[in-house]
């Protein structure tokens, strides 16, 4: 097979596309022909070498790449031989392997891609979906509220703006550059608008008719999140799910200094990194989870924006995602 290794920790030229052998599926096991698979911004750091939360960098040569669907083609010993022939889509935890034209996977791990979901969007919900899932476990949206999400244009947040509003909400979606931020108002958001444009605070004010927000879903960090918690009113939410503006081992910029969290009643909390892992922790809670996110795309409720690289382009697409030149979810195809 043709698969993307890295030998050497460092920039994204070091993905290189060879042919190396085929994987063989052990006990329990699955071998499955890609189509699709996801590429995250974790991704990049462990091409570097860096440990970010649980991700640690693997051991060289590797194959990055936790998460793909495909089409099961081979079955390891003991495996339930009902999945040979069937699409499936997993996530394959901390064993990488996705970029390549066939992965092995546990058994125990696969879910059916439902019936007219194309693989790239299968793959998408698997993993970025759960988390957006996640997310809104947490911020618990009603119609009654009035939501600013940064980063509105990534694989997360096109999820997010969609999901808020399926629950009625008015909803603020951030992006940087006209193509993003059109982008985010195709997805349904009420009001769009670019942070890279300083004077979008106001522009959001003039646009809400005086209405505060009453949360922010904030997926970027540094002074675009800060303006952003500037338009939660008296006992707005706020909650960090990622820092992707933030560099790397630089100090976030606080949203809220403890004295205006207690002035204007403000709670604000991190649901990244161990908190998200707590809620959706344990095998069975994140299957139900997956399964639940692929069920809204099934359905139609929720519109997978992927963003597709050619599997011998990963490089690219490392460089793409690195440089935000990416729109939803990166997804490379064999």
């Amino acid at each position: 097979m043709h698969a993307i290794r890295l030998h050497a920790f460092g920039p994204a030229e070091n993905l290189t596309y060879e042919k190396t052998d085929d994987p063989v599926p052990g006990p329990g096991q699955v071998r499955i022909a890609v189509a699709a698979a996801g590429v995250h911004l974790v991704d990049t750091t462990l091409r570097k070498g860096e440990t970010k939360g649980p991700h640690k960098p693997p051991e060289l040569p590797a194959i990055l790449g936790h998460e793909i669907a495909g089409t099961v083609e081979a079955l390891g010993a003991g495996t339930d031989p009902a999945w040979l022939g069937r699409r499936v889509v997993a996530h394959l935890g901390q064993v990488p392997g996705g970029y390549a034209q066939l992965a092995v996977g546990d058994a125990d791990k696969l879910h059916d891609i439902p019936e007219g979901l194309a693989d790239d969007h299968a793959v998408t919900m698997v993993g970025t979906g759960r988390m957006a899932l996640g997310i809104l476990s947490y911020a618990e949206l009603t119609a009654d509220d009035v939501v600013v999400i940064t980063a509105a244009a990534g694989g997360i947040g096109t999820q997010l703006v969609q999901h808020a509003k399926n629950a009625g909400a008015t909803v603020v979606g951030l992006a940087g550059g006209p193509a993003k931020v059109e982008r985010v108002r195709e997805l349904g958001a009420d009001i769009a608008l670019d942070y890279t444009d300083p004077a979008w605070p106001e522009a959001a004010r003039t646009a809400l008719g005086g209405r505060a927000a009453t949360v922010v879903l904030d997926g970027v960090g540094g002074e675009a999140a800060r303006a952003a918690a500037g338009l939660l009113g008296h006992g707005g939410r706020h909650l960090n799910f990622g820092r992707s503006s933030v560099a790397p081992g630089a100090a976030p910029v606080p949203p809220f200094t403890p004295e205006e969290l207690a002035a204007r009643s403000i709670t604000s909390d991190s649901v990244a990194g161990s908190r998200m892992m707590e809620r959706l922790g344990g095998m069975a809670e994140m299957r139900r989870t997956q399964a639940e996110s692929l069920a809204h795309a099934a359905a139609g409720r929720v519109t997978p924006v992927v963003t597709r690289f050619p599997l011998a382009e990963a490089a690219a697409a490392h460089r793409a995602l690195e440089s935000r030149g990416t729109v939803g979810k990166v997804v490379l195809i064999p």
